[in-house]
């Protein structure tokens, strides 16, 4: 793996650990808020980011450092120049791909200093230019960290598209690859986990985008999509016995525990993982906080509609105990569900049962059928009544 993910190392350009930084200075857990700040302060001072550093002071109300911005500034302005004496000489004495090589670093440099719009515009011209197809894809896959970077999702989704046109036209095993990473991370922030999760599983074995994650980032992702979304089946075959996955999951706190616990349907145990899937994963990560609560809530549906389904009946004594929660959580939470219409069942509130009324397939038909026709009787009716007017 690690052999693979060297030869086809893509640079981290732009650096995406200081977006996540940025998240969890304004959105992250209290307890992590300080650290972030030092660590997101210290790469835009590595990187001489000095418009992304006033930016981030004026977002965070951090005190400003003039000598420091200036400093940053004029390294920028050194580097560019520098750069366009490249794109000169080589527009002089050498060939176009020199001259193209040398506008490259410069929109690279562009995009390791923070500047977006720059950046942007570099490589669009660029593109204006006679360059290979793969470093046209190369460029397209840069504009989609960009977006990335910034939460800006319609330029993730604009270039996801053109990726996928260019890549049929010649795209190599790697990119191929590596644009369903890209893809099903868009998905997954647009939770879309079921097609997050298949794009994920597939390029398990093959996977070298660590300039977006890390692996042991990747497989929890993975996983985490993957038990949203598919069958209890395809989980056992796809991800519980995944070698690639079985390699790194228990270096990723609590992620095997809420695994296995939900497929071997040790529920109290699963609630406990839950629980600390969402603090320790879902609250740091700006793909998933956003759905949050959604992810929770599906998951709890998804663990008791599997208690259920071997049941025609249960008490609501058993069913809390194999949760491990009180009777009245376990109420309540049924209730709402129940009333939502996720969960087929009903509760006796007399004598303490919960019965299961599964619809089965004809029984689901059947119920459509009339209630189409009541659709389609309404509708005539109307019609009639303006005919006779």
């Amino acid at each position: 793996m690690s052999t693979l993910i060297d030869e086809n190392a893509v640079p981290k350009i732009p650096d995406l650990s200081l977006a996540h930084y940025r998240f969890i200075i304004s959105q992250g857990p209290a307890e992590l808020k300080e650290d972030a700040k030092v660590k997101l302060f210290e790469g835009i001072k590595e990187n001489n980011m000095a418009l992304f550093y006033k930016t981030m002071v004026e977002e965070l109300q951090a005190p400003f450092d003039q000598s420091l911005y200036d400093a940053m500034v004029a390294k920028n302005q050194e580097e560019l120049k520098s750069f366009d004496d490249k794109a000169v000489d080589a527009e002089q004495n050498q060939g176009e791909t020199e001259v193209n090589e040398a506008l490259l670093a410069k929109a690279e440099y562009y995009t390791k200093i923070g500047d977006k719009e720059n950046a942007l515009t570099s490589y669009e011209n660029l593109l204006k230019k006679s360059i290979t197809l793969g470093t046209r894809i190369d460029i397209i896959f840069t504009f989609v960290r960009i977006g990335f970077f910034y939460g800006d999702n319609n330029l993730v989704r604009s270039n996801i598209e053109k990726l996928r046109e260019l890549i049929e036209q010649g795209g190599d095993w790697d990119r191929r690859n590596r644009l369903k990473v890209y893809e099903g991370v868009y998905l997954m922030s647009i939770r879309d986990f079921k097609g997050a999760a298949s794009l994920f599983l597939d390029t398990l074995s093959t996977f070298t985008s660590t300039e977006i994650m890390s692996y042991q980032e990747f497989v929890k992702y993975a996983v985490l999509t993957s038990l949203i979304s598919m069958k209890r089946v395809d989980i056992k075959k796809k991800v519980l016995d995944a070698p690639e996955i079985l390699e790194v999951i228990s270096d990723i706190p609590h992620l095997e525990d809420f695994m296995a616990s939900l497929y071997n349907c040790k529920y109290d145990q699963f609630f406990r993982s839950l629980a600390a899937i969402e603090q320790t994963h879902l609250r740091t990560s700006r793909y998933f906080l956003p759905h949050m609560r959604y992810y929770i809530r599906e998951m709890r549906i998804l663990a008791y509609a599997q208690l259920l389904e071997s049941y025609r009946s249960l008490t609501v004594t058993s069913m809390a105990q194999a949760f491990g929660v009180s009777e009245e959580y376990i109420d309540q939470d049924l209730y709402r569900f129940i009333a939502a219409g996720r969960l087929n069942c009903v509760i006796d509130k007399v004598n303490g049962i919960i019965e299961t009324n599964r619809p089965d397939a004809k029984n689901a038909q059947y119920q459509a059928v009339i209630k189409q026709g009541d659709v389609l009787l309404n509708r005539i009716q109307k019609l009639s009544r303006v005919i006779d007017v």
